[in-house]
């Protein structure tokens, strides 16, 4: 039968003299740590009699040790290794409940949080210089732009996405036009639902929830592409080679993710309209030749122009927040899909922030 870990003492002039015995393992401990700390003052620690230990054991060990300044005696190579290992670090075996109440431990959560993302926004403000440098550079040397890189991002960006977001998109039609029609119908007014949703659509849904789908689908593949090369060392090799990553990798992403938003914009908003229709056509009977004259009389050329000044800024911020989180991967695959995580978050609570203060800025210049 294996032993449990087990000890037993005497008392010395500065304290205990503790003799462990049996198997010094997580598996084997018990309730050893308890009734060690019930000793008091102990002056030295006998390892002779144990049968096995294991970096568990020694971290009791050492705590002891770290606690008390108990001396050992008797330890085998294996224990003086592990031992030898654990030392360095005093402060890493000194574990006490957090005694805080409630409301400072939220605090201070809230805290480190906020420090969190405003480091988070100085990194993405950051490499979005180095980024804006990098291809100021470019265009000094007379280098080409990587178009075929700038293509390829095309193809995943703008054109693999068009089927969710128009369906999404039209979907989204319908919803608005249903609710609003709810709402209008108290005052006899359905027909203003056509307003609703033509208005909604243009300037702010239909680029706003595409932002957000690219965010997701397109933001954290560059961060995961990214972080892989990171891992596997391709990012390295190619400054090695005296290529820049920021010119072969970060540029054409950041690019096609802006010149793809706004059409990927008015495609939504199209969408969204013809969703709206639908609805109007087959809750309302309002006629389709008459949803779109009505459109083209409540539609201001302002919402047009708003949509395509925000669109370019939306990919901007979506391409450089997906390639700054993919750069930062410095460890492990795990950091790959935590980073992943982070560029989506990062991606949509900065649209979302970007899309009000635009809201704010363009209704004081009277753009309404």
């Amino acid at each position: 039968m294996v032993a449990r870990a087990d000890f037993d003492y005497s008392d010395g002039a500065k304290g205990a003299a503790v003799r462990f015995t049996g198997r010094l393992t997580l598996a084997r401990l018990g309730d050893l740590p308890a009734r060690l700390d019930e000793l008091g003052p102990i002056e030295s620690l006998d390892l002779s009699q144990i049968e096995r230990i294991d970096t568990v054991g020694a971290w009791i060990v050492t705590r002891t040790i770290n606690d008390h300044g108990a001396t050992v005696t008797g330890a085998s190579p294996e224990a003086r290794r592990l031992l030898d290992a654990l030392k360095d670090d005093k402060s890493a075996f000194r574990v006490h409940r957090d005694r805080r109440s409630a409301i400072e431990r939220m605090l201070d959560q809230v805290g480190l949080a906020s420090i969190a993302i405003w480091r988070e926004l100085i990194g993405i403000i950051d490499f979005f210089g180095a980024m804006i440098v990098s291809l100021f550079v470019q265009i000094r040397a007379r280098r080409r732009l990587r178009w075929n890189a700038v293509v390829t991002r095309f193809q995943a960006v703008g054109v693999d996405a068009l089927p969710i977001i128009g369906l999404m998109s039209f979907l989204i039609g319908i919803v608005i036009a249903q609710q609003g029609a709810v709402q209008l119908e108290q005052f006899g007014l359905e027909v203003f639902t056509i307003n609703l949703v033509g208005r909604a659509s243009i300037r702010e849904l239909g680029l706003l929830m595409t932002a957000i789908m690219v965010a997701g689908r397109s933001g954290s593949a560059f961060a995961a592409q990214i972080g892989t090369m990171k891992l596997t060392e391709e990012v390295d090799a190619m400054r090695t080679i005296g290529v820049s990553p920021m010119e072969a990798i970060v540029l054409p992403r950041v690019a096609a993710s802006t010149i793809t938003m706004p059409l990927l914009g008015f495609y939504a908003s199209l969408c969204a309209i013809a969703g709206g229709g639908v609805f109007c056509w087959v809750g309302l009977d309002i006629p389709p030749l008459t949803y779109v004259q009505r459109l083209r009389e409540i539609i201001p050329m302002t919402d047009f122009y708003i949509m395509l000044i925000k669109a370019p800024v939306f990919g901007i911020l979506i391409g450089v927040t997906g390639c700054y989180e993919g750069m930062q991967v410095r460890q492990n695959a795990e950091e790959v899909g935590k980073r992943t995580t982070s560029a989506v978050v990062a991606a949509i609570f900065l649209v979302i922030v970007l899309d009000a203060f635009f809201a704010v800025f363009f209704s004081s210049l009277g753009w309404n």
